[in-house]
C-alpha cells in the first residue's frame, strides 16, 4: 500500500470540521425540492415569490428549503428594497449539481 495515500486518507479522516460540511451539503442535497430550487437558480437570482410560482408551492415551503440551503452555505441572499434574492453561492455548487445531474442522466441513459 502506497504510504502517501494511507497519509493523505488520515489527513482527510482528521478534519472533523470539513468533513462535517461535507456531509452536511450532500445531506441537504439530498432533496428533491430543495435540487428543484438549486436548477431554478443556475438560470440566475430569483425572489422567494419567483421560485413558489416556478415550482408551484407555497412561498412559506420555499422560504424554509432556501433557509437551508443558505445555512449550508450553498446559496446567499442579496437584499432589494423588500424582497429578497437568492443566487447559487458560488461557481461550485454550480459545478457539484451539474456533475451529479450528468452523472445520473449518464447513467440512466447507458441502463
Amino acid at each position: 500500500m502506497e504510504k502517501n495515500l494511507k497519509e493523505k486518507i488520515n489527513e482527510f479522516s482528521q478534519d472533523e470540521k470539513m468533513l462535517n460540511q461535507l456531509s452536511g451539503i450532500f445531506k441537504i442535497l439530498g432533496d428533491p425540492t430543495r435540487l428543484r430550487i438549486i436548477y431554478a437558480l443556475s438560470f440566475g437570482p430569483q425572489c422567494v415569490s419567483d421560485i413558489a410560482e416556478l415550482l408551484e408551492m407555497s412561498q412559506s415551503s420555499i422560504s424554509h428549503q432556501l433557509s437551508l440551503l443558505k445555512f449550508t452555505d450553498l446559496v446567499q441572499l442579496k437584499k432589494d428594497g423588500r424582497k429578497n434574492y437568492y443566487s447559487l453561492d458560488d461557481e461550485h455548487v454550480l459545478r457539484l449539481f451539474e456533475d451529479g445531474h450528468q452523472h445520473v442522466k449518464h447513467k440512466i441513459v447507458n441502463k
